[in-house]
This record gives C-alpha cells, structure tokens and sequence, in this order.
C-alpha cells in the first residue's frame, strides 16, 4: 500500500454487491483530473444499478429508531435501522431497512457508522440546507471524474420521516448542464450556472425557488472547458470566494497571468482576484470561527516524481501558489524553463500524493469524539483507471488559528496531521464508485457523495 492506515480496522457482515460506473483513464496512473478519454466498466457492472436483498443482522445490535432532534437533524442517527457500526466487539447492523446497496466494502475506525442515504446520478457537490435537506448538483457536461447519469439539475433530497434515507428526489432548479459550485447565504441559495454565479431566495425549507434567479457574478477571467467547476462558500466576514481552474497545458509564463485561482465576489461582474497559481481548484470551503477559508487544488499531472504535490491551502490575498511554473516554494517543475524564480510561491502545509487526487472539503468544529474532532476531511478521489487511493483522509487543525496543522502522503505513507479515517473504495475491484464531495451536517454527520455511481452516504459517531 502507499500510505498507512491509521488504526486496525473491524472485519465486516457483508450485505449486497456493488456496482461500478463509467471512469476515466490515464496512461500512468495518475489523476484524472487532465485526462478525459472514458474506459468502459465491466460488462457485469452496470452503472448506478441499486440490488435490493435482506440482511442478517446480529442479534445484539440495537433496535429502536432515534426520535429526530431539533432542526431537522437526527439525536442518535447510528442506533437507526440499516446503520453499520463498527464496534470494540465487532461490525454490527442494525435490524430493519437494509442498505439497498453494499457497503461491505467499507472500513471505519472503532466508534462510529455509516448508513446509505440516497443517490443521484453524477454527485458532484452536496450541501445541506438550513431545514436539513440535502442539495445535490449534478451535471450533464463532461467532468474529469467521468460520473454517469447526470440530472442537468439541482437535486434536493429531503428525509422528511427522519429514518435516515432520503425521501423520493425533488428537482429544485433543471437546465444546467454545467452546475457544481452550491451555498446557503444571506437568505439566498447561490449555485453555478456555467460562467456565471446565479441566486434564488430561499428560506428553511423550500423545496423549489420562491423567485426569480439573479445573476451575482460571470466568472469570465479565464475559461477552462474541462476544469470548468466553480465551487463557491462564505467567510464568516461576509465575503464569498469562488474558485476558477486552469489547464493542463499551460506553460510557464515569466508574467504569470490569472487563469486559475480564486475570486472575491465583493464587487465587480467578473469578481477580484485573490490568489493565483492554482491548476483547478476543486473544492473551496470555509471553516467557521477563525474567518478561515480553503481550497482543495488538483496540481499538475505527471509530476510525483519531480516534486509535485495536490494541495490544501488556505486563501489569502496575494498568494501564488505556482501553476504552471512551480510544484512548490523554490522547487520549479522539471518543464520549467531554466532559472525559473519560485521564491515567492506560498509554502503549502497540507499536500497529497499526485494521483490521489483530493476532490472534497468538510471541517468538524469538535463535535466528533477523541482525536477525530477539529479536523479537515478530505475525500480523495483516487488515480483514473485504477482508483487507487480514493478514500477518506482528516488533516488535524489548530484550534488557536483555524489552520491545518502540517500533514502529507506524497512520500508514500501518512505523516504528520494527515491519518485515514475511511477508506475501502480502492480495493481493485472498481465497483465501489469513488467519493467526490463531503458535508458535516448540523446533526454531526458527514455525508459523503460519489459522483461515480451517484451513491450517498453518512458517517456519524456511535456517541451522540
């Protein structure tokens, strides 16, 4: 293995057959974020196909369905029907409402559990709104990750019965082929339209637009037909950032124009730029309580064995963080042209192996028990082709600053903040799908998509 698991995981009761879906490869490997050439998926495999099947469950896991809390949120989501928890004494499922599809696959530290919650097909970005409800984008143009089946739309899934799975889907806005970037703010729900940042109010609860969509920005600095993703979220200042990618191709350029980077909408039509360098920031997140925000970069292809490494930053006005000139402070790419000057490039705290390609964002702010509390988790979305490395990690943060604490693999093993916390996906089979987006609910829970097979899931704490 390339990295090393941070605790001995449970064996497990296993529970259905999984099915893969489309992918996308790549001649070495690496990630597949510059690539876009489909493989096909084994022919007994179809994609998002859901099996039904009952479960045997032990005899001594726990029965009674949780009352939901307040807010819309569930007290014990762990002790509902279909829940597998991963115990000092062993993998236990709850009795009643199996999983309708297999997540045997899984391995989850001592603690917690993990429950199917719905699916929908190619889930690139899920954000969960104030009433509770998931919103899910899910795009019909091509993606780097290859995911199938997509709606054109913004998908809600409520769970209105509070029993953990998603109630039937509801269409909030159709006719987007090219949405990801979602937000809950300033009593607005802000999502992606193209190049353009559009709004609809909205209030806790609604379960389709209340008015007109307005447009709140049209991202024109640089457009990238494959990187075209444009996450989005809000500082606790108020400022709302929205990512921008770059190409592959790029070469390096002495004056070092702003292609991909990250934007301020805090005026201007086309936004302000921030900070540069970056290939294609897949992810943009905000943690609360230190006016802290972050972006998840996909650095350029190829290049683990001259330096490169994906990025976790944090965004800061100014910042060039290299692309396409360098992998990192003082360390130029080897296609680089002599003499290249990467001094001034921003030194990155949190890195992850080429190819393991981090794809999602989530902060826990303490509600997670023991060493699982006050991190970033990180969806990885493994190498095209083979899906190595596609698992869950969590990088440690200061509670004093709001910042990631030192942490990488790109030497092949887990060092300093960065441990495992679920993995499984990449067990060779390519049937498990692979995680893209992540969210920390206000319950505690950690909904986990696949824009691969369209699955989502939870993982909570077995310890409300």
């Amino acid at each position: 293995m390339h990295r090393a698991a941070p605790l001995a995981f449970l064996p497990f009761v296993t529970l259905l057959a999984g099915c893969p879906s489309s992918v996308v490869s790549r001649p070495d490997g690496g990630t597949d974020a510059g690539v876009d050439a489909p493989v096909d998926a084994p022919a007994d495999a179809p994609a998002d196909a859901l099996v039904d099947a009952p479960v045997d469950a032990p005899s001594d896991a726990p029965v009674d369905a949780p009352p939901p809390s307040d807010g819309g949120g569930i007290a014990n989501p762990c002790a509902l029907p279909g829940s597998v928890q991963f115990t000092a004494n062993g993998t236990l499922v709850v009795p009643g409402n199996p999983s309708p599809v297999d997540l045997s696959f899984l391995h989850l530290p001592t603690g917690f559990c993990v429950h199917y919650y719905g699916t929908v097909g190619n889930a690139r970005q899920i954000r969960q709104a104030p009433g509770g409800e998931i919103f899910v984008a899910s795009p019909t143009q091509g993606t780097t990750g290859g995911g199938a089946n997509g709606k054109n739309a913004v998908v809600v899934l409520p769970d209105d019965d509070h029993d953990g799975v998603a109630d039937a889907p509801v269409t909030f806005l159709s006719g987007l082929p090219s949405t990801q970037g979602l937000m809950f703010a300033n009593g607005h729900f802000y999502y992606q339209d193209g190049t353009k940042i559009m709004r609809v109010p909205y209030a806790a609860g609604d379960r389709k637009p209340s008015g007109p969509s307005e447009q709140v920005a049209n991202i024109g600095v640089y457009t990238s037909p494959l990187h075209w993703p444009k996450p989005l979220d809000i500082a606790d200042d108020g400022t709302i950032y929205v990512g921008n990618g770059g190409d592959q191709g790029e070469s390096c350029d002495p004056s070092h124009p702003f292609h991909g980077g990250i934007l301020a909408l805090d005026g201007p039509a086309g936004g302000t730029q921030i900070a540069k360098g970056f290939r294609n920031p897949i992810a943009l997140r905000c943690a609360k309580g230190h006016n802290r925000c972050f972006a998840v970069e996909l650095a350029k292809d190829y290049t683990a064995g001259g330096g490169g490494r994906e990025k976790v930053v944090p965004i800061h006005k100014n910042d060039d963080w290299g692309f396409p000139c360098c992998a990192t402070q003082n360390l130029p790419y080897t296609d680089s042209p002599p003499g290249t000057d990467c001094s001034k490039i921003a030194p990155e705290k949190a890195s992850v192996l080429i190819g393991d390609t981090p794809f999602g964002i989530a902060f826990d702010s303490g509600k997670w028990p023991g060493m699982w509390a006050n991190r970033a988790y990180v969806t990885t979305h493994g190498a095209a082709g083979s899906w190595t490395g596609a698992r869950l990690v969590a990088y440690a943060m200061d509670t004093s600053t709001g910042l990631l604490q030192p942490g990488t693999n790109i030497n092949g093993m887990d060092t300093g903040g960065m441990v495992d916390f679920a993995t499984g996906w990449d067990d060779g089979t390519l049937t498990h799908g692979r995680p893209a987006a992540v969210e920390l609910s206000e319950d505690g829970r950690l909904f986990v998509s696949n824009d691969n097979n369209g699955v989502i899931l939870w993982i909570a704490p077995l310890s409300p």
